[in-house]
């Protein structure tokens, strides 16, 4: 049983090896790559959409609806990082129904990969909106004392999201293979279906940390004013509906 598609090795030469991750991961992207073309090559403007269109449309506003719910911005400039995570990740999950398929999210060299791209886009993001020396100002916040553990936040946080969701799809495949050894007929089902659920929980997770990490950089002090005093109103009427509620009972 191979705990990762790191230890499938198909071809080798000295040093260089390709394994199952490379490989599963260039299929995830040709398959991504070839729905997006078939998908988006014959897109109508007129009010008779394609039910394919339908279907690529109600997904792309599900995503947006996620991102400006979030950012409380536009979602436009968000939507290819964000969107391209969840369905990397989602379509990579979704596979390992297929029969010899290991998903490369199982592999920690492939989360580390998209963890540190969300680590680059959000300075990117940040100083595009802010300005750098905006953006750098988040450091030394509210303090410069904070620096370092700002800094430290910064690693650990992108450190977290290639470490839980390599742990989620690693545990949820070494349990199935073992169910498998074990009662190889009705569970091996129960628990894939389990793992497919699993799978695109983690990918929703996944892009919806990276864009909780982004709008944090590219908010402003006055956004962050506004935002805080936005929730200790909302606090200070909870309490007063409380202590209403309370002198009514």
């Amino acid at each position: 049983m191979t705990i990762t598609p790191d230890a499938t090795i198909f071809w080798e030469w000295g040093f260089v090896k390709l394994n199952a991750t490379i490989v599963y991961t260039w299929i995830v992207m040709g398959l991504l790559g070839a729905g997006a073309w078939l998908v988006t090559r014959d897109l109508a403007t007129g009010a008779d959409p394609s039910r394919k269109q339908m279907a690529l449309e109600s997904v792309v506003e599900v995503i947006r609806g996620q991102i400006r719910e979030i950012s409380q911005r536009d979602a436009g400039q968000y939507l290819p990082f964000i969107g391209t995570l969840f369905l990397f990740i989602a379509t990579a999950n979704l596979l390992q129904i297929v029969p010899g398929f290991e998903p490369p999210t199982g592999s920690l060299s492939t989360t580390v990969a998209l963890a540190l791209c969300v680590f680059i886009a959000v300075p990117a993001y940040g100083i595009a909106s802010r300005g750098v020396t905006g953006y750098l100002k988040n450091y030394i916040r509210p303090t410069p004392l904070m620096l370092p553990f700002n800094i430290i936040s910064e690693v650990s946080r992108t450190l977290a999201l290639a470490v839980r969701l390599f742990g989620n799809v690693m545990s949820g495949t070494v349990v199935v293979a073992i169910i498998v050894s074990i009662a190889p007929f009705f569970f091996p089902i129960v628990l894939q279906a389990l793992g497919l659920l699993t799978g695109m929980v983690q990918a929703y997770i996944f892009a919806v940390l990276a864009m909780v990490y982004i709008a944090s950089a590219t908010q402003t002090q006055g956004e962050m004013e506004v935002d805080r005093s936005e929730k200790s109103a909302a606090g200070n009427n909870k309490e007063k509906e409380g202590n209403e509620e309370s002198a009514h009972g």
